[in-house]
């Protein structure tokens, strides 16, 4: 197990496009309230996952990826490898199977 404080969070183009797309919806639905818990979420995912990197699951489709559920509508996708935690994609759980990582 890589050692926490060598972890580094590492966002792929895939990911951060998954979340401007979602940063998106929620100020066209919502309000800038609901984008701030967005952020604070995935901030302190972040926190959690440099400590504990297998914390989560892996996922069902690709066992070499981890799946963690931070709310009824959003999951996160991502893989450790020696000193990275790279985050592959954020989805809303309630898209098809068939476009999970």
């Amino acid at each position: 197990m890589p050692d926490p404080t060598d972890l580094v969070v590492v966002y792929s183009a895939r990911s951060l496009d998954n979340a401007t797309e979602i940063k998106t919806y929620l100020l066209h639905h919502f309000t800038q309230k609901e984008v701030d818990k967005f952020y604070l979420l995935l901030q302190s995912f972040e926190k959690i996952i440099v400590v504990f990197p297998g914390l989560y699951p892996k996922s069902i489709k690709n066992i070499k990826i981890h799946r963690a559920v931070l709310s009824k509508q959003l999951s996160v996708f991502y893989t450790v490898s020696k000193n990275t935690v790279s985050i592959v994609s954020i989805i809303d759980n309630r898209m098809a199977y068939s476009k999970w990582p």
